[in-house]
């Protein structure tokens, strides 16, 4: 039996289901909290557990989430007894091997590249993935493996894929990477790990100062990448846009996407497609179909508004989250709710947000979650607020400054779970709008 610890973790929710659908007896424990990553736990009868050493037996083969500290309890016993323990990127790494693994890492668009690369490769050929929503699924038939890889700690140099794509290289996870250099660096070990190809976006400068053995293939809008993406028109159902590579014609393409981030990631599936020899018809109808990965830009339609609901944290991110929101919805309102995610990168980036959430027409912001950090870096997030016109802070129990607005687009941005805010919104507006409704017996 496998036994997770941190199961409700989004990497570790997926492997979790992962191991399952491969058919090894899978169970593990983590906070009393509900976490959006329980839905595929539950749809599999995988047993969550609070956390207690009691949990632990001699039958066990433990992974342990990289929020699970040494002096946890359950790893202590783990330990104890000597059971054999992964960390969640060895066990990945053992998995990796079973199948042709694409990895994918990027500072930003990895889980959507992900998400799309696995509905195509699946529905052509029969994919497995493990992507940082929460989503693992796997068959052991498959030939494919579609790998979210995170490049936090240098977490992704753990594995050995045949192709390595890279969406972008930007300074990110200040708490650990001192500057780009050192992110570029950990980006040359990555892709220096692909047994075939790095598929990479030309557009991003820093790509293509990688120094890698490997053969490098480039995507993009400018004329110097290997897989271009021409005649693109941005409209309010999506991009049309046709392909070409090294000059000669592949196919034409009308998405449900919105963005130019989101083509980018398009076309770095499409890159990969093409290097699979995929035909590109086939591709564009089964991309037409694409459904978002979870938390990134779902929407809910509550009464007039749309309620969007997005990971985006770095500043690039919420810039592009927003621009999208503005293509689709270009005669609504844009009303911001941005969870800041570690005091480190709210300081970090500080200016950058500033200028970002000035675009919007109207921005409330909640204190910043800390995750894994005890410092405070001497960020004050009200110095944010003041600096923004038409800015408000907002928390949980706060949730009436947003209900009265109408036919506006809601925008909650951050990678903390917002789900209970967003449900909370939901029912008293209904609960408002059904009272008006009601017919006066008078």
């Amino acid at each position: 039996m496998y036994y997770l610890i941190g199961i409700k973790g989004t990497g570790m929710s997926a492997l979790a289901c992962f191991l399952h659908d491969l058919g090894y007896e899978v169970k593990g424990s983590d906070v009393e909290r509900h976490f959006f990553t329980e839905k595929g736990l539950n749809e599999r009868n995988i047993e969550i557990l609070p956390y207690d050493e009691k949990n632990i037996n001699k039958d066990m083969i433990i992974i342990k989430g990289n929020v699970i500290k040494d002096d946890h309890p359950e790893l202590l016993k783990a330990k104890e007894l000597d059971l054999k323990i992964y960390t969640y990127e060895e066990m990945v790494a053992k998995l990796t091997k079973m199948y042709m693994t694409i990895t994918v890492a990027g500072c930003h668009g990895k889980t959507t590249t992900s998400t799309m690369a696995y509905q195509v490769l699946n529905a052509i050929k029969g994919a497995n993935c493990l992507i940082g929503d929460g989503t693992g699924l796997a068959s052991r038939e498959n030939k494919y493996f579609i790998l979210e890889a995170c490049e936090y700690k240098r977490h992704f140099l753990s594995y050995t894929p045949y192709y390595a794509i890279i969406t972008n290289i930007e300074l990110d996870h200040v708490d650990y990477y001192k500057d780009i250099d050192d992110v570029i660096d950990a980006y040359t070990d990555y892709a220096n790990n692909a047994e075939k190809m790095v598929i990479a976006c030309g557009d991003d400068p820093y790509t293509h100062s990688l120094q890698i053995s490997k053969p490098i293939f480039y995507y993009g809008l400018d004329d110097d990448n290997d897989i271009i993406a021409k005649n693109v028109e941005y409209t309010e159902s999506g991009v049309i846009f046709d392909v070409f590579v090294e000059d000669n014609y592949y196919g034409h393409f009308d998405l449900p996407l919105y963005g130019k981030h989101m083509l980018l990631d398009a076309l770095a599936v499409i890159s990969l497609c093409y290097y699979e020899r995929f035909d590109a018809k086939e591709i564009s109808k089964i991309l037409k179909e694409f459904h978002a990965a979870k938390r990134r830009f779902n929407e809910t339609v509550v009464g007039s508004n749309i309620l969007i609901d997005d990971y985006a944290h770095h500043p690039t991110e919420l810039k592009c989250t927003i621009k999208s929101a503005k293509q689709k919805y270009p005669h609504k309102k844009i009303v911001a709710i941005w969870g800041p995610h570690t005091y480190s990168r709210t300081k970090a980036f500080k200016d950058e947000y500033i200028e970002i959430l000035k675009t919007v027409d109207k921005a409330y912001i909640m204190d910043i979650y800390a995750a894994r950090e005890q410092d405070n870096h001497e960020i004050d997030i009200n110095d944010i607020i003041k600096a923004i016109p038409n800015a408000q802070h907002i928390s949980k129990e706060e949730i009436d400054k947003l209900l009265d607005y109408e036919d506006v687009v809601l925008l909650f941005m951050s990678p903390n779970d917002l789900t209970s805010f967003e449900q909370e919104y939901i029912n008293k507006y209904h609960e408002i709008h059904d009272k008006k409704d009601e017919p006066n017996e008078n």
